[in-house]
């Protein structure tokens, strides 16, 4: 089972030979456009948007985001 994420929630992805961080804005469910890529989302096959500590943002599939520890070491409800 996939999760479900939150806004506000922090979460981690695999990106290219380390792991990106970053915190859920929103979940997709239709098509739509980020940045110059367009998402192909639905409410069967959703995308969270995601930006990074960074200020980048990018739509990622539930199964590739896991919860992680906010600063201080808080862990999230249901991590």
């Amino acid at each position: 089972m996939v999760a479900d994420f939150k806004r506000g929630d922090r979460v981690e992805w695999k990106f290219g030979r380390g792991k990106a961080v970053g915190v859920v804005r929103r979940k997709l469910t239709e098509r739509t456009t980020v940045g110059k890529q367009t998402v192909a989302a639905t409410r069967d096959d959703p995308r969270y948007l995601v930006r990074t500590d960074s200020g980048k943002e990018a739509a990622k599939r539930p199964a590739a985001l896991k919860k992680v520890d906010r600063p201080g070491g808080r862990r999230l409800p249901g991590a």
